[in-house]
């Protein structure tokens, strides 16, 4: 045998065992999909069996919640311990996002998740859904994040996904301040790594590009990299990248700043990638609901405290996370509403609400300022 037949033969070898292994593949993910649509079964037979009983009925809750997550966190970290223990060729991030499709499909099957977001389509939040909850996940688009609040107090949606801070411009002001008079709960969080590229549409000329359209972040981003290649076009401030992608489609000498998603989304074209001028940009965006979440070994939990003005106010609000061992990972001052020189503090800490150590934190945290709201704990963003 010659040395091409050899090849061809141990190719065709190859190709036989993926195609047995893809079909062993599809039997086990529909196996799994079944085991969903068993389970949404067995949640509604129980909501079913307690609303019949009248000393149940008062007290439970007749909403099936489909979605944990807690649950899906715990699911996510396995696969990817699974993937460590026998050194896969994938990354563990990788085997997770693969994961996190499947669960979104079989999800799905339960009940598709509608997910409000700050719109319009295209946009990097609307891509942080899509990370989160998967691409079986129905995404609404909002035109302001106060309206993602409103229309998941309302039940209209079963969940929203708000920016609330970037690691190069700082927090949302308008999201710290929405959570202030809600009583949205946080889900869970999810942090997107930030990449803009320059994108053209089929008609651009790429030779007399004059005019850049992007939000204002996004411009302020990559200023360094525009001075140095782009210096004469003028730069134009819009409401979000979608919008700059859509205003180029008929424009022969403009150009957007805006993500991938965007790109796809519109029918555009990338000429140029990764342009922010830092390469650790990111955006965490936290995920809201009406639910609470049990712990999942690996939280966050998130306060709005309220303090008076007077000297070592701040002090005694964190002493207590000190000396109870409790980890403080972000603290954010914003003035008070209410009353001239008095501050509120968004603060971010390790751990669930209901951990011994962090309870009795919250204990005395309430005892020394003037208000303590608990905006919710929730796991530990894994991707």
């Amino acid at each position: 045998m010659t040395n091409s037949n050899q090849r061809n033969s141990s190719l065709n070898d190859l190709r036989q065992e993926i195609d047995k292994i893809d079909r062993e593949l599809v039997e086990l993910i529909s196996n799994r999909a079944r085991c969903a649509q068993a389970v949404a079964e067995v949640k509604k037979a129980e909501v079913k069996a307690a609303a019949s009983e009248p000393t149940k009925a008062t007290t439970a809750s007749t909403d099936i919640v489909y979605y944990r997550p807690e649950r899906e966190a715990q699911v996510l970290r396995k696969v990817m311990a699974y993937n460590e223990e026998i050194d896969g060729p994938l990354t563990n991030e990788e085997m997770a996002r693969l994961f996190r499709e499947i669960m979104s499909a079989c999800l799905a099957l339960e009940q598709p998740i509608k997910v409000a977001f700050l719109g319009p389509e295209g946009t990097f939040t609307h891509q942080a859904v899509g990370k989160h909850f998967g691409h079986s996940a129905v995404p609404v688009p909002m035109n302001a994040i106060d309206e993602v609040f409103r229309e998941v107090e309302a039940g209209a949606v079963h969940y929203g996904v708000v920016p609330v801070e970037n690691s190069t411009e700082g927090v949302v002001t308008h999201t710290l301040d929405s959570f202030i008079n809600s009583n949205i709960n946080i889900c869970g969080e999810v942090v997107l790594r930030i990449h803009h590229n320059l994108l053209v549409s089929d008609v651009t000329n790429i030779d007399k590009i004059s005019r850049i359209y992007s939000h204002p972040q996004s411009l302020a981003q990559c200023r360094k990299w525009l001075d140095q290649h782009y210096p004469n076009a003028e730069r134009v401030p819009v409401s979000s990248n979608a919008e700059a992608a859509l205003r180029i489609k008929g424009e022969w000498n403009s150009a957007a700043i805006a993500g991938m998603t965007a790109s796809d989304l519109y029918g555009l074209h990338a000429i140029e990638k990764n342009i922010e001028d830092a390469p650790d940009n990111s955006t965490r965006f936290l995920v809201i609901g009406t639910q609470s979440v049990p712990a999942c070994g690996q939280d966050k939990t998130s306060l709005v405290v309220s303090v008076r003005n007077k000297p070592g106010a701040l002090h005694y609000i964190l002493e207590p996370f000190h000396r109870l061992g409790v980890d403080l990972t972000r603290l954010q001052s914003r003035p008070s509403r209410s009353s001239v020189w008095n501050y509120i503090f968004f603060i971010d800490i390790q751990g669930h609400q209901h951990d011994e150590n962090v309870a009795a934190a919250l204990i005395e945290v309430a005892d020394a300022s003037a208000e303590l709201k608990v905006l919710g704990s929730y796991p530990t963003g894994v991707l």
